[in-house]
């Protein structure tokens, strides 16, 4: 009887704890002109997310080219993750999101996909037939191991943390390519979480600052 209390207030301490962790640090920044702005835009494309992921202490065997993979792989997931909520919530929004399969289509079909940093957004608007493009990136490092976030959910009921990123969010006009929106967040992931999980998650706390909101 006493383990199983001192369990249930070891978990509600530690769920405190991780809720303050995944509220950590936030900075927003909107341009002088953005409400004038986005009041002409109608379709608004999302781009692949640009994730670097990284290692508090790199593990044996570590394989650079597996580690690129696994970063593509995130960026197109995060995306489709951002895309999927936004979508479920089209009526809270001033605008349309292009579906993210035409949109890769669209970048592949102009040879941009790979290189889209090398791009101006202005340009990149115009392969996408769209008012204003939202690029972002994630910067992932991974702290704790996999196998220990696994033995914390068992015994406390809840993912334990496996690392911290850094999530990036902007809103580029079509015109001139000019930055109108700015939203900075850092937070911890746990064990169990695709990356479309962990956006899904993000946007919760993100799409409330999002400029598009009808409110």
């Amino acid at each position: 009887m006493k383990i199983n209390f001192f369990i249930a207030i070891l978990f509600i301490v530690s769920t405190i704890k991780v809720n303050a962790q995944l509220e950590r640090s936030k900075q927003l920044f909107s341009a002088p002109n953005l409400k004038e702005e986005i009041s002409t835009h109608k379709k608004v494309a999302i781009l692949p997310l640009k994730a670097t992921i990284g290692y508090k202490r790199l593990p044996k065997g570590f394989d650079a080219e597996g580690n690129r993979l696994e970063e593509a792989k995130l960026g197109i997931n995060m995306q489709q993750g951002m895309y999927t909520y936004l979508l479920r919530s089209s009526t809270d929004f001033a605008v349309s999101f292009q579906d993210v399969e035409r949109t890769n289509a669209l970048l592949k079909k102009a040879g941009v996909f790979e290189n889209l940093d090398e791009q101006l957004v202005e340009d990149l608007c115009k392969i996408l037939d769209v008012d204003a493009v939202i690029k972002s990136s994630y910067s992932y490092e991974k702290t704790g191991s996999e196998a220990g976030a696994i033995a914390k959910t068992l015994v406390l009921g809840y993912a334990g943390s496996t690392g911290s990123g850094d999530l990036v969010l902007q809103i580029y006009n079509a015109k001139e390519g000019e930055l109108l929106w700015r939203f900075y967040k850092q937070m911890n992931e746990g064990a169990f979480q695709s990356g479309s999980e962990l956006m899904v998650r993000m946007m919760k706390k993100v799409a409330r600052n999002l400029p598009y909101s009808k409110d």
